[in-house]
């Protein structure tokens, strides 16, 4: 009879460990685009408002420029977001990395308890079917 893998409860843990790390990197990876989308979304309504826009007098020409500058100070916010989210993602990457390993390290404990296990159970039927046969020569000889 098998015995159970002694680390099967370390080997659970590490996988809790993966699908916790696997979520905040996901979790990461959606604010890094949500982060590109909105630098996207802000460069085209600032590229847009460069085009569309009829300046007749100073104070429309002033309004467009402080338009344009806070358009540019917002752009350079969301780099910075982008920037931040994105050592955020890799940070989450390394730890989802970190986790991983630390799984299949146990898996691979695990597989070879397994095969061990197995070539075990193998190798006591084997031993019960030789006892069998050697039980049922002398049986059969001796009629």
């Amino acid at each position: 009879m098998a015995r159970r893998f002694p680390l099967a409860g370390l080997l659970r843990l590490r996988h809790a460990e993966q699908d916790r790390a696997a979520a905040e990197l996901a979790a990461a990876n959606d604010r890094v685009r949500d982060a590109a989308d909105a630098r996207f979304a802000a460069r085209r309504t600032l590229a847009d408002a460069e085009g569309s826009t009829v300046v007749r007098d100073a104070a429309t020409l002033s309004a467009v420029a402080a338009a344009r500058a806070s358009t540019r100070g917002m752009l350079e916010e969301l780099d910075a977001v982008a920037k931040t989210r994105r050592a955020d993602a890799d940070a989450a990457q390394t730890a989802y990395n970190a986790a991983r390993r630390a799984a299949l390290g146990l898996e691979k404990l695990e597989d070879q308890h397994d095969r061990e296990e197995t070539a075990a159970d193998l190798r006591t039927e084997q031993a019960a079917l030789d006892e069998i046969a050697a039980r049922s020569r002398t049986e059969g000889g001796a009629r």
